[in-house]
């Protein structure tokens, strides 16, 4: 029995052993068919391919209107990328001449920033950026555009004689000597191409070594120039942006440069995923995938309705032309200006222009320095809204107003007596003593407001001092940033009196308050902080937090808390606490006489907009107001309102720069509210033959 045991054991045994040795032949033949047999194929072939990592861009985030029409989005688009591998120079740059060449062909645009010219050979740069150019590029200082363009084709071994084809080349190399290069890290050439170009570029990618076509998100703004300066754009990442925030970006990306699309890019930036990229060394891609897949950027839904937004911006630009055509009377030199329309209850911004505006998306497939150069020239970007500090004019008399009321200096019912000269200080006349020699009688309050009556306020100004003035512009937040969620808010100023010894080192004067109550002297102060006052006097003096976000979701659903909103958007923008400007508690009287007399400006014969709006069909609360400048015959004008009078929803501020006058200013203003009421918009004939030439504020 046990002798069958140990013969079972050793079969066992020896057929194990058997495995063993079969198994050890099958692996030497094919580490020997592997190694010697086939080697030098496999070592061919994994020497001709490279693995590159590569980041899959996420989406931003949508940028809505409050009724959720997308402003701002998404498309997938095809991108060209161009990668550095093992070919000669000249094959490199044929390589370039026949991509760009293809896209011209398929109408594609690419990027080009290189400064020259050719047939003619010009510059596109100026003075000290040109000087600077040439000091960066190795450039003789003295050099001519053809020397330059000779130096630059020298430095990237162009060969190729015709000066068009060879730009064409030095395009990219210039491109690559700004941005870096590896074969790792690619060049992005052209952003957006069209289908053509990217199967011509798949199917011929032998002719094309190191070219390879990317799916990525690009931004788009469906409505155009629509919002533009709330809107913002984005651009290539900067080195010193790279350079702080290189953890979370690559320096291929974009990012907000201004408006929400600045404010709000930790919300709007998604993030990244990693698609891999096989490619043969001699440039050819074998193989492409995703590893982690990218996640979409938050939403941002604002607080503005596109369709008034349009018709804002319609109703601004159209009231510029006018004005700049003569046909209010007299041509006047208006280029520019803003319009605010304002939730007086919430604070939310329904609608904000400033002209002119510009193409947020020429920055995304990058604009032109042609372009750019006309918009800085023009202040394009500029947002006049909350960037431009301008004198009130008459518009501040409600401030004025406010504060002799609420320190007892007069009632309602107290009257002044308009002569036309002021007998005090420096005797300034009253615009209409200017304009008919004779001045507006015995007036009280409201019927100062309608008319517009400087004498009225002259005196005022005798009675009380600037400081109670002062103190309630304060009250009313003008001279403080309102905190809308845009960079570049400007506060302006409000400290007459510690500006002016600033600035001239002279004490305050008599004859500077005088100046100050019409709201001219130094009284600077945004738009948006005007759209803010005149809320304010709308809902009676209570507070307003201007605000342009109606909120943020998350890509899961999720709302973002709009504490945790206002302390992101404070911190980004460095924005102090906004709380200074507090509910006024005015007394009831002084609230009813000032919004009487601003019904009295558009309801009453005598009101400086009564021509505008004696046909309306609503009663509405407005005042204008003339600013001359330090411009020689440059008069900006105002209009700043709310409506309807009754029970008010909205506030409406309007400047134009170079006006002549509030009252060519006013039938901006009234196209807004029409929109906004849904009234008839056929087109009204204004009778203008009783418009006064602009002497001085009103």
């Amino acid at each position: 029995m046990n002798s069958q045991k140990q013969s079972n054991e050793k079969l066992r045994y020896n057929i194990l052993n058997t495995i063993i040795y079969i198994i050890g032949i099958i692996l030497i033949i094919q580490l020997f068919n592997l190694q010697i047999v086939h080697g030098e194929e496999y070592r061919q072939t994994s020497n001709t391919r490279l693995s590159r990592e590569t980041t899959l861009k996420a989406a931003r985030g949508d940028i809505t209107d409050s009724s959720g029409n997308k402003l701002v989005t998404t498309k997938i688009g095809f991108s060209l990328e161009l990668y550095k591998t093992k070919i000669g120079n000249q094959t490199f740059n044929k390589t370039i001449l026949n991509l760009i060449e293809l896209l011209e062909k398929n109408k594609d645009k690419y990027i080009d920033n290189l400064p020259i010219t050719v047939n003619p050979y010009n510059f596109k740069l100026e003075n000290e950026q040109l000087e600077k150019w040439k000091q960066e590029n190795g450039i003789d200082e003295n050099a001519t555009a053809q020397q330059a363009f000779e130096t630059l084709k020298e430095k990237y071994d162009i060969q190729e004689q015709n000066p068009q084809k060879a730009r064409k080349i030095m395009v990219v190399r210039y491109e690559i000597t700004r941005d870096g290069f590896s074969n790792i890290k690619p060049i992005t050439i052209s952003k957006d191409i069209s289908s053509a170009s990217v199967s011509q570029i798949k199917e011929q990618s032998s002719y094309f070594p190191g070219a390879a076509v990317i799916t990525e998100p690009i931004v788009i703004y469906p409505y155009g120039n629509l919002a533009s300066h709330i809107l913002g754009y984005v651009g290539a990442i900067s080195q010193e942006e790279y350079q702080e925030k290189k953890d979370t970006y690559d320096i291929n990306d974009f990012i907000g440069k201004s408006g929400i699309q600045y404010s709000l890019e930790e919300y709007l930036k998604g993030q990244d995923g990693i698609r891999q990229i096989d490619m043969s060394v001699d440039g050819s891609i074998t193989g492409e995938y995703v590893t982690q897949e990218a996640v979409k950027g938050a939403d941002v839904t604002l607080t503005i309705d596109a369709n008034l937004q349009k018709a804002v911006e319609d109703a601004l630009k159209n009231n510029i032309n006018k004005i700049a055509k003569g046909e209010y009377g007299k041509k006047y030199n208006a280029k520019a200006g803003s319009a605010i329309v304002m939730n007086i209850k919430t604070g939310e911004v329904l609608a904000m222009a400033s002209y002119p505006d510009y193409e947020p998306e020429l920055f995304v497939k990058g604009i032109s320095t042609e372009k750019l150069a006309e918009y800085n020239k023009n202040k394009n970007q500029l947002n006049r809204a909350i960037s431009g500090s301008y004198s009130p004019g008459s518009i501040f008399k409600m401030v004025v107003a406010t504060a002799a009321l609420e320190t007892n200096t007069i009632t309602t019912s107290s009257r002044i007596y308009d002569t036309g000269v002021y007998p005090r200080g420096y005797h300034p006349a009253c615009w209409y003593y200017t304009q008919y020699h004779y001045g507006h009688g015995s007036l009280n309050l409201s019927q100062a407001i309608q008319k517009s009556c400087n004498y009225f306020f002259y005196e005022l100004g005798y009675r009380m001092g600037i400081d109670p003035v002062i103190n309630y512009a304060k009250a009313y937040g003008l001279g403080s940033k309102t905190g809308i969620e845009l960079s570049g808010e400007e506060t302006g100023i409000v400290d007459l009196k510690s500006y002016c010894k600033e600035v001239t080192n002279q004490e305050w004067q008599f004859g500077d308050t005088l100046s100050a109550v019409i709201g001219q002297s130094y009284n600077l102060y945004t738009p948006i902080q005007i759209a803010r006052y005149i809320s304010m006097i709308a809902n009676g003096g209570n507070k307003v937090d201007v605000t342009l976000i109606k909120s943020i979701t998350s890509v899961d659903g999720k709302q973002v808390n709009k504490q945790q909103i206002e302390a992101d958007v404070n911190k980004k923008l460095g924005i102090d606490d906004t709380s200074n400007v507090k509910d006024l508690n005015l007394k009831k009287g002084t609230i009813e006489a000032i919004q009487k007399g601003m019904k009295g400006v558009t309801s009453e014969y005598g009101g400086t907009a009564y021509y505008i709006f004696s046909d309306f069909g609503m009663d509405i609360a407005g005042k204008t107001g003339s600013v001359e400048t330090n411009v020689k015959n440059q008069v900006n004008g105002w209009f700043a309102g709310f409506a309807p009078y009754d029970d008010p929803e909205i506030a409406v501020v309007v400047l134009i720069e170079g006006a002549g006058s509030g009252g060519n200013v006013a039938p901006t203003a009234k196209e807004i509210m029409k929109e906004y009421f849904g009234m008839n918009t056929k087109k009204v004939t204004e009778d203008i033959t009783a418009i006064p030439s602009t002497q001085l504020t009103r």
